[in-house]
């Protein structure tokens, strides 16, 4: 009897154990199946993972607005803190398209050029009044809607450079240059090659060699050419940080980005438009600079910008993003003749203050701005 009860409770608990398995095989089958069709839905692949993970779908992308960020690098060699690089990044993760725009940062920003110094330069508003001024005279001078604005040191490039293992890049002249009051030396040969952070700063930061060469004019001289440069190494690193080796580090690159920038941007706003991102087509960024030539005013060199070519060069790369069919030649390259043929003459400076009225995005924002 006693034996009959055990194989009996045994069978019991075999058929359970079945029973067990089987639910539990087709929670397993029905969570693949509904998270399979659901990152089919949102795009399959990486993106579709992403977006299914992150909680994002078709429909929220037809509610995600186009982004503009001011990125502001500022270099922190000398005591103050001056923005080297200034630019403005769009993003329409609806179209899938990009665009870079840079602003010069000896534009002059002044109110009497017969009394002009070294304060009436874009480049130190910055140090003196803070990224939300900054933003503000970069809307004022483009007529864009800059609802973010990061700032990053030279740390953080070299940081993101070597996260994601160097980036390669066409080198495009023989650089040679040294400054011992920054501590900065720049030695870079003519090329392609892999840069780690440390030659990319190099890179970013070159103006002109030690015996006044820069590049050739039909490339930029000068800031000129350093921005263009700074606007091709950026697609490429934008090209080789999408790659799937890089953006299995995605976590990674994000923690080295904001712990060492200050920005109003926060997680929130950017995770919507990472899942669309990570399937981005670099060759769809059109890049350009505002359109202006330099001009001395009271013995000093400043760029002057033309409000009405630099409208219609914002109009272009606004309608590209939007999707409205513009040639990326077109809008990649409508400033060129204006500013290549005019060198501009650049000292470092300190700020002026100038008041302008604030966004409503950046007032929203304020409270969230993080300072890291």
């Amino acid at each position: 009897m006693r034996r009959n009860k055990k194989e009996k409770e045994k069978k019991r608990k075999k058929r359970s154990g079945k029973i067990i398995f089987i639910l539990i095989l087709l929670m397993v089958i029905g969570l693949g199946s509904y998270l399979g069709y659901s990152i089919h839905k949102n795009g399959g692949g990486l993106q579709g993972l992403l977006a299914t993970v992150l909680g994002q779908d078709a429909e929220k992308l037809e509610n995600l607005d186009p982004i503009n960020i001011l990125l502001l690098g500022i270099s922190e060699d000398l005591d103050s803190k001056l923005t080297d690089t200034m630019m403005v990044c769009s993003y329409n993760p609806k179209t899938q398209r990009a665009s870079m725009l840079s602003i010069p940062r000896d534009t002059f920003i002044g109110k009497n050029k017969q009394k002009a110094n070294g304060f009436d330069k874009l480049n130190a508003v910055y140090s003196k009044e803070g990224p939300e001024e900054a933003t503000e005279l970069v809307e004022k001078i483009t007529g864009m809607n800059i609802q973010y604005y990061v700032v990053v040191n030279n740390q953080v490039v070299i940081d993101l450079i070597n996260t994601i293992g160097g980036v390669y890049f066409e080198v495009p002249i023989d650089m040679d240059y040294d400054d011992k009051t920054q501590n900065l030396h720049i030695h870079l040969e003519e090329g392609y090659q892999k840069l780690d952070g440390d030659h990319a700063e190099q890179l970013l930061r070159f103006r002109h060699n030690n015996n006044g060469t820069s590049y050739p004019s039909e490339y930029g001289d000068n800031d000129y050419g350093r921005m263009k440069t700074q606007r091709e190494f950026m697609m490429e690193v934008a090209k080789q940080t999408l790659k799937l080796k890089n953006v299995t580090k995605i976590k990674t690159i994000m923690t080295t980005i904001f712990q060492n920038i200050e920005t109003n941007l926060t997680l929130d706003d950017i995770f919507p438009y990472v899942p669309w991102a990570v399937s981005f087509d670099t060759a769809n960024i059109s890049s350009n600079q505002i359109a202006g030539e330099s001009k001395q005013y009271n013995k000093l060199w400043f760029f002057a910008y033309n409000e009405e070519e630099t409208t219609k060069i914002v109009t272009n790369m606004v309608n590209y993003i939007k999707g409205i069919e513009t040639s990326i030649d077109e809008v990649s390259n409508t400033a060129n003749v204006t500013n290549q043929t005019n060198t501009v003459k650049t000292t470092n400076t300190t700020s002026q203050k100038s008041k302008t009225t604030n966004s409503t995005k950046r007032s929203t924002t304020k409270s969230n701005k993080t300072k890291k």
